[in-house]
């Protein structure tokens, strides 16, 4: 079965940290470059994050996605996003996605003090 699942989400204070993880199953997962979504209630899915097949190149939306990281473990089969230094306007699901092949669940991040 071809999927993504996400991990990682929660409720963290502003200024806070997490790292949310996503692990591929069913498929090559080194054969796709591949994506973080974020998505708040209401509104339409947006792209923070992209990497590439090899890990080498990565691409960011313009401010304030740019404090987040994205990476991956082709070994484990696993991408990671980095977000230090939340801001209470973040809260949303986060999804990992390929286009046209795979999308998760999600794994929600509220940011509240």
């Amino acid at each position: 079965q071809v999927q993504f699942v996400e991990s990682g989400g929660g409720l963290v204070q502003p200024g806070g940290s997490l790292t949310l993880s996503c692990v591929a199953s069913g498929f090559t997962f080194s054969d796709y470059a591949m994506n973080w979504y974020r998505q708040a209630p209401g509104k339409e899915r947006e792209l923070v994050a992209n990497i590439t097949r090899a890990g080498d190149n990565t691409i960011y939306p313009a401010s304030p996605h740019g404090r987040f990281t994205i990476s991956r473990d082709n070994v484990k089969n696993m991408a990671y996003l980095s977000m230090p230094n939340l801001i209470p306007e973040d809260p949303q699901v986060f999804y990992c996605v390929i286009p046209q092949l795979v999308r998760g669940r999600g794994t929600q991040v509220t940011v509240s003090s």
